[in-house]
């Protein structure tokens, strides 16, 4: 009897390894283990292939190399950044600005600051989880050191006007951040055109391996050391660079960047095929996030009547899929993104995050559909 695997629809959770950065990454691991830092031959061959990834990955977000710092995750990209940021900003400007959808690791750290006696202001988003710019700009005063907001939130996939804003805040002083850790190697991503001083990528989101990430430092942003050694990374890093996972994070960038080039539409298209089945077989199905301003492979949808737990504990059979953030699992209670938009509770918990990803096929998304509806429909009429 062959067994088919459930659908793996929890791309914003994690990505599998790209078969292509797995290899890559277990070359390193047996010819690659010199120290970056060493003058003999192993350690200048492991720095020439740091050297190399980092312009990968520096190229996939339209920066400088020198301007990219390879960090051990996305969460320590953001650390950097905030805390970093803070420390360097001395101590006449203490107060930061954030929307009020960012991940945990920059709500976190900005909660930190604000223990540490900074002012923190959290700008509220609209029913579709965006931020306005205006809002933003108000909530600027003469002390404040950095907005952070970002590019696109994990769990509606709902895009923000990073641009607008960084244009309305150039030239006052005030830094800004955005964590674009879902939406690299999902959409364009360029600095440049952002506008932004530091931008966050995580190397699982788009098939590099866990445990790498990465921060773009804008030349001449003020930002601090918060981890403490030696001299790694422009001094903003220390420890002994991660040399596999980097050379892995290297080549899932130029995967990235092929895919984006060559593949466009692909994952918008099984996003919205997924869309239209299910809301073809089960009525009073809800959207949540912007129609249109939202990542190509992110679709929340709320069941009516129904907790989205329940839905997918009851076809975990067929659909992997998740109700919200990975770093929230495990929690009771609907989601603080959905309530921050302004969600009823019945809508909230009955949320469900479906995330395509580029393995995806059209016959996955059938076979995905017609398992969720149907248990949908069987656990709706068990209410009656």
């Amino acid at each position: 009897m062959i067994i088919t695997p459930p659908v793996y629809l929890d791309y914003n959770a994690t990505t599998p390894v790209a078969p292509e950065v797995a290899e890559a990454m277990a070359a390193a691991l047996q010819e690659c283990y010199g120290n970056p830092s060493s003058s003999y031959l192993l350690g200048q061959e492991a720095a020439k292939r740091v050297a190399d990834a980092r312009q990968s990955v520096a190229s996939l977000i339209g920066a400088n190399a020198e301007n990219l710092i390879f960090t051990g995750c996305a969460t320590e990209a953001n650390n950097l950044a905030l805390l970093g940021s803070a420390h360097a900003s001395g101590h006449e400007k203490r107060h930061l600005v954030i929307s009020a959808i960012e991940h945990p690791s920059v709500m976190a750290p900005a909660r930190h600051l604000e223990a540490q006696g900074w002012t923190l202001t959290i700008v509220p988003v609209d029913e579709t989880g965006r931020v306005s710019p205006e809002a933003i700009v108000d909530a600027v005063r003469p002390e404040t050191v950095l907005v952070s907001v970002m590019l696109a939130n994990n769990e509606v996939g709902t895009l923000q006007p990073i641009a607008d804003i960084a244009k309305r805040l150039r030239g006052n002083g005030v830094l800004l951040h955005t964590d674009a850790a879902q939406a690299v190697g999902k959409v364009t991503v360029d600095v440049d055109a952002l506008g932004v001083d530091l931008l966050t990528v995580a190397g699982h989101k788009f098939q590099a391996s866990k445990g790498i990430g990465a921060l773009y430092v804008r030349k001449g942003t003020p930002v601090q050391q918060i981890l403490f050694g030696a001299s790694h990374e422009s001094g903003l890093r220390p420890g002994t660079e991660n040399v596999p996972a980097i050379i892995g994070l290297g080549v899932a960038a130029e995967l990235a960047a092929q895919r984006l080039a060559q593949k466009g539409s692909v994952l918008r298209d099984r996003r919205d095929q997924l869309h239209g089945l299910l809301s073809a077989a089960v009525p009073g199905l809800q959207l949540n996030g912007h129609l249109e301003k939202r990542l190509p492979n992110t679709l929340n949808v709320s069941f009516p009547r129904i907790s989205g737990q329940v839905l997918l504990a009851a076809a975990s059979d067929a659909v992997m899929a998740s109700v919200g953030s990975a770093c929230h699992a495990g929690e009771s209670g609907p989601s603080g993104v959905l309530g921050a938009m302004g969600l009823n509770m019945e809508r909230a918990l009955g949320a469900v995050r479906l995330s395509v990803g580029w393995e995806t096929h059209s016959n996955d998304i059938e076979r995905a559909a017609y398992a969720l509806a149907n248990v949908w429909q069987r656990l709706d009429c068990s209410h009656f």
